[in-house]
């Protein structure tokens, strides 16, 4: 499980701006970094396309090149992040099921094209719920 996590308030704002641009469908993307330091975000197309104002769904082709990418680098992905158009930063049902042990999850509430706050999760195990992660915003 991942306790906590860490971004700069440049990569903070990069997600919260492609979220709100994303809306009133769910915006998603890649979390890049080393261990539980977000260093980059990727931003990802939402190919959910029958339920995308309230589910995502990541190009797997899309997520293996940005896996590779960044391996080349020396970084991993660490976690993703979505948004839950007009409604909580709580994970869904769906989110925990989709969900993978040992990656962070930043949900980001968007009411009405707007950021209202960020919550990060995370899984200890696959059939384990959801829990809290700590954000840490840096400057």
């Amino acid at each position: 499980m991942i306790k906590s996590i860490y971004l700069s308030y440049r990569v903070y704002e990069e997600i919260k701006m492609h979220l709100m641009a994303a809306y009133p469908n769910e915006g998603c993307g890649v979390l890049v970094g080393k261990a539980n330091k977000v260093l980059k975000s990727y931003r990802t197309e939402n190919i959910n396309l029958e339920r995308s104002k309230d589910r995502y769904e990541i190009d797997p082709k899309e997520l293996l090149r940005i896996e590779k990418e960044v391996a080349l680098k020396g970084l991993d992905v660490v976690g993703f992040y979505h948004s839950h158009p007009d409604h909580p930063n709580l994970p869904s049902e769906f989110d925990r099921k989709m969900a993978w042990p040992d990656y962070a999850y930043i949900i980001v509430s968007v009411e009405g094209g707007m950021e209202i706050s960020a919550k990060a999760w995370s899984l200890d195990a696959f059939d384990s719920p959801f829990l809290v992660s700590e954000i840490f915003i840096e400057d």
